[in-house]
Parts: structure tokens; C-alpha cells; sequence
């Protein structure tokens, strides 16, 4: 490797937060209504969240149960999962004719120029997440085996990420990696000793030092990308302290990247940066000048990136939720806000002058379903514009980034 930049510090202990309500409002609607409610202490406060004495496999963004609950539908022949299986067997990310092409240096520049390996490694990495998923969900082992031989190839042949968007490229294959995996080696027993070691060490030599630190200066889809690849890479790894470093940055940098009023007059800098006074947010914030809840960092900047930072926030609090740790009562109302902001715009609300000089650039992506399921169908938050975005897009596909069939893993999962 070029880099060795692994750094990993003993976890803080977070004592944010108003440690002593014990009440808590909790949103009834994407429109601001609330209804102030009685909670346990617990739920309220931000709390150390340490990685688990004992982890659960499979457990990077989807579980065992919640496959359970996925094959049973699409057995069922139940909508929308069964089409969603359907659209994702269409894929050829699902084709068992597919060929691994991996690279011992990916390297991408901004915007992938060049692209030397990047869109080969993020695809393959995906394909691998795909065929793994249709393997639990379908039962035919041919998938697995594929799924087996594109992490065997690129665990056999990378060494490096080289150029200015290493890290980020780093973090999208190294989010889909983990999930693959995990489904693959605690569900089938066809992975090789051999192989499960060698993909482990790839993850730790190869991946992990090149994200663990984050990137603080960057616009902030890039370091919540980070933070999902690190902490997914610990749950396969069973490493404590990346486990740690990683929810640790992940809370420092998500007010940085979705405001809430009671953040202040101007959101917080991110943490580690120099960026603190006003005029250095507001140029941070591509310009905006006024701030209201659910806005985010990269709103003015187009709302594909905004959907890339939104959906490596609900993949850490539903990786994080599957290790036994709901940090979705600490971040519910930024992450609620957030949604129903960006969607109302993508469903045709009038664009305000003092929004990014009245001018968005739409596209959120696939990106809803995951934070949908878990703020409003498991804790009961009504969503109603959220709710529409997300239904007008079912079946949700692929961004061939690092986000791949919500709907089928996540519509009414209520595990």
C-alpha cells in the first residue's frame, strides 16, 4: 500500500444533549406538527454508544430477520416486493454470467476522471451485495458462488485506491462489501476459510485506512460515506475500536451536514475544520444565507449528493440499530426533517427565492426507503410527503453507487 494512515483513538464518552427531559416531541408529520410524549430517560439522551460485546451476523444494513421477512413476501407474491425482487433479478448486477474485473489500483479522479477500475470495483462490489441477497431470498446456491467468486477476485488482486476521489470511491466499494459479506458467510457454508480470511484482510489493509480518518473539509456526503464503510467493515472485522471511531465521527458530523434550529442561528462547522463563523458556513452551504430545519449541507450544491449523505446516515442507524444500539431516537427529528424538505421540492413545491436563489437541482435518488421504514412505520412517525416521494418511486433500484434495492429489503420491514 501507498497509504498508512490508520489512526484509531480510545472512544469518547458523548454527553451531549439534555440529559435530564423526560419528555421528548415526537413529529406526527413531514409539515412540523408534534405531539410532546412520555419516554424513558434513556431514549432522549445522546449516550455512549460502544461497539456490542457480542456482534449479530448479519448485520451491515440488513439482518436475518429482516431477510426472513423479505423472502416470505416475495414468496407471498406480495407487492411491492415482489416486484422489486423481480426488478433486481433484471439487473445485471443478478447475472451469473458475470465477469469480476479487479484491479490491484483503482484510481479516480474528481468525478471518476479518470476512471481507471472505479466503475468496474463499485459494480462488482454491488453485484456481489446483489447475488448474495438473491441467493437468501431465491435459495439457489448458484448465487452465492458467484457472489463468492467477485470477492475472491478483488480480495486476491487490490492493493491501492490512488487520485483526489480515493477515499470516496474507497468508501462506496467498502459500503457494499461488508453487506455482502456478511450475508454470504453466516448464511452459506460454500465460503472458504482461505477466502473469508483474505477478504477480511483486504477490508482492514486496503479499505479501512483510507476512510477511518474521515475527510472533514469535504462536502459532507463524502465523510457519512466514510463513516458507513468503516463501521460496516468493523461489524465484519468484529473491530471494537473502528466501531467506535466511527459512531463517534458520525455524530460530530451529521449536524454539520442536516440543520435543525436548535442547532443555532447558522449550522456548526464540521469538526475538525476551520470552518466556525458565519460567512465560512454560509460558503460551506453553497451560499445559502437562510437556514431552516431539514436543510442540508449540500442542498444548494443538487439534491443527488444531499440523497448520497441522507442515505449513509440511515444505513449507520440501521446497521448500528442491528447490533443493538437505536440511535434512531437521537437523530429521528434531523433526519425527519431532512427527508420531508428535500421531498416536497422533488414532488413539485414552488421553490422559494431565499432557497438557493429560488433555483434546486433535483434528483434525490433511491434513497428514502431505509429512513421511511424506520422513522414512520417502526416508530410511528407520520410522513406524509416523504411517504409520496417514496411510494412514486417503488420499486427503488440502484444509483450503481452504493445504494441497491431499499424497497425490496426495507418497504414494511418491521424488523
Amino acid at each position: 500500500m501507498s497509504r498508512s494512515r490508520l489512526h484509531v483513538t480510545m472512544p469518547r464518552v458523548v454527553a451531549l444533549g439534555a440529559l435530564l427531559l423526560t419528555t421528548v416531541v415526537v413529529p406526527q408529520s413531514d409539515a412540523g406538527a408534534t405531539t410532546a410524549v412520555a419516554v424513558p430517560v434513556a431514549q432522549v439522551a445522546e449516550r455512549q454508544i460502544a461497539a456490542p460485546a457480542t456482534f449479530t451476523h448479519p448485520g451491515v444494513l440488513v439482518s436475518r430477520p429482516q431477510l426472513d421477512f423479505v423472502r416470505s413476501r416475495v414468496n407471498a407474491g406480495a407487492q411491492p416486493w415482489k416486484g422489486a425482487y423481480d426488478q433486481m433479478m433484471a439487473s445485471a448486477l443478478a447475472s451469473l454470467s458475470r465477469t469480476p474485473k479487479p484491479r490491484a489500483i483503482v484510481e479516480c479522479g474528481s468525478y471518476s476522471n479518470p476512471n481507471n477500475g472505479c466503475t468496474d470495483e463499485r459494480q462488482d462490489a454491488l453485484a456481489a451485495y446483489t447475488l448474495a441477497l438473491t441467493w437468501y431470498v431465491g435459495g439457489d446456491s448458484r448465487y452465492a458462488e458467484k457472489a463468492i467468486q467477485i470477492m475472491d477476485a478483488w480480495s486476491a488482486t487490490i492493493r491501492d485506491h490512488t487520485n483526489s476521489n480515493a477515499p470516496l470511491q474507497a468508501a462506496w466499494a467498502a459500503s457494499s462489501w461488508p453487506r455482502a459479506a456478511e450475508i454470504i458467510r453466516y448464511t452459506y457454508s460454500g465460503w472458504s476459510s482461505t477466502g473469508v480470511n483474505r477478504f477480511g484482510t483486504m477490508l482492514r489493509n486496503v479499505y479501512l485506512p483510507e476512510i477511518i480518518n474521515g475527510n472533514a473539509t469535504s462536502n459532507g456526503n463524502w465523510e457519512l460515506s466514510m463513516m458507513e464503510a468503516t463501521l460496516g467493515i468493523s461489524v465484519f472485522l468484529e473491530d471494537r475500536a473502528s466501531y467506535d471511531r466511527a459512531v463517534a465521527k458520525f455524530r460530530d458530523r451529521l449536524p454539520a451536514f442536516l440543520y435543525l434550529t436548535t442547532d443555532g442561528a447558522y449550522p456548526r462547522g464540521p469538526v475538525g475544520s476551520s470552518i466556525d463563523t458565519r460567512a465560512e458556513v454560509v460558503s460551506y452551504w453553497h451560499g445559502q444565507q437562510q437556514f431552516s430545519d431539514g436543510l442540508s449541507q449540500e442542498t444548494c450544491r443538487d439534491f443527488t449528493h444531499t440523497g448520497y449523505g441522507i442515505s449513509a446516515i440511515s444505513h449507520v442507524a440501521e446497521t448500528l440499530r442491528h447490533q443493538g444500539q437505536d440511535i434512531y431516537p437521537e437523530i429521528q427529528d434531523r433526519l425527519r426533517h431532512a427527508l420531508g424538505f428535500h421531498a416536497k421540492y422533488e414532488l413539485g413545491d414552488a421553490v422559494p427565492s431565499s432557497l438557493c436563489g429560488g433555483s434546486l437541482t433535483l434528483g434525490l435518488g433511491p434513497v428514502t426507503e431505509v429512513a421511511f421504514n424506520a422513522l414512520s412505520n417502526r416508530r410511528g412517525i407520520a410522513m406524509t410527503r416523504t411517504q409520496q416521494l417514496t411510494e412514486r418511486q417503488r420499486p427503488a433500484g440502484t444509483n450503481y453507487l452504493f445504494v441497491a434495492w431499499e424497497t425490496l429489503t426495507h418497504a414494511g420491514n418491521p424488523s
